[in-house]
């Protein structure tokens, strides 16, 4: 059912919906996918197998994204773009935390208020 070159369906999952061949099948009910979706490992029970076939020849990227150009569907690539090549917007900044406005009038009214003298006994006179 799941044969090499056999067009599927993506049904769970982020690539939820979108089209991809079997490359190749692994251990138990896993297969190697690649298309419209990211190539990785998938279980067979989150695809949907279509009529359609494609001969993948080797199996790589190219030869995948050519037979799906051939059969009307348009392949993206991405190349994951290495730390240095990031733009630096990108990357974490540490943000200072946010001071709880109430708070912040508080502690001004505490530091407004003169501190109380301790009042003294009155001594007792004779």
């Amino acid at each position: 059912m799941f044969d090499v070159g056999r067009v599927c369906l993506k049904i769970a999952g982020r690539d939820a919906g979108k089209k991809c061949v079997v490359v190749e099948k692994l251990e138990g009910k896993y297969v190697l996918i690649d298309g419209m979706t990211r190539r990785k490992k998938c279980n067979t029970l989150h695809l949907e197998p279509l009529d359609q076939m494609i001969d993948v020849g080797d199996g790589n990227h190219s030869a995948v994204a050519k037979a799906f150009k051939d059969l009307g569907f348009e392949v993206t690539t991405t190349k994951a773009k290495s730390k240095t090549q990031r733009p630096s917007a990108i990357r974490k900044v540490k943000q200072k935390p946010v001071e709880n406005p109430k708070a912040k009038k508080k502690t001004e009214k505490a530091e407004k208020k003169p501190k109380a003298e301790p009042v003294k006994k009155a001594e007792k006179k004779e």
